[in-house]
């Protein structure tokens, strides 16, 4: 189990569902929601000051946001301090399945790029690639 996530998308759908399969394969107890890039960083910038035992250790993040995307979120997450980022992974789910977005963002601090929806499978293989946890009973089919 994962200590914190954090979804950054801008589709509240998306959020919903996304938590609710995150919560029913007791994936992690907290799963915080953020709207767009900009929010997920001051999201973050706040836990680095006041609690940086919350900061999740897997982000979900979206590409295409308003206000501040995926790839804005990118670049300025870099300038966040270094020891809560280097437990975290970031993962970009997104829609987009165009070759110049997936070659732009594997240029980013990101350990995968999956395409939307959130499945099982997604999940199974990023707690298995980047945490090095099993197969969980409720995984199964």
């Amino acid at each position: 189990m994962l200590p914190a996530i954090l979804l950054v998308d801008d589709d509240a759908t998306t959020n919903f569902l996304n938590q609710r399969l995150l919560s029913r394969l007791s994936v992690s107890p907290q799963v915080h929601v953020a709207l767009n890039g900009a929010e997920a960083l001051s999201w973050l910038q706040a836990c680095c000051q006041q609690a940086p035992e919350t900061f999740p250790v897997l982000i979900l993040l979206d590409l295409n946001m308003p206000v501040m995307n995926g790839f804005e979120f990118l670049e300025a997450y870099q300038q966040l301090p270094a020891a809560p980022r280097q437990h975290t992974v970031i993962v970009m789910l997104t829609t987009s399945t165009l070759d110049a977005d997936q070659l732009r963002a594997r240029q980013l601090p990101i350990a995968g790029y999956l395409t939307k929806p959130l499945t099982r499978e997604n999940i199974a293989t990023v707690l298995r690639d980047h945490f090095n946890l099993p197969p969980h009973p409720e995984f199964a089919d």
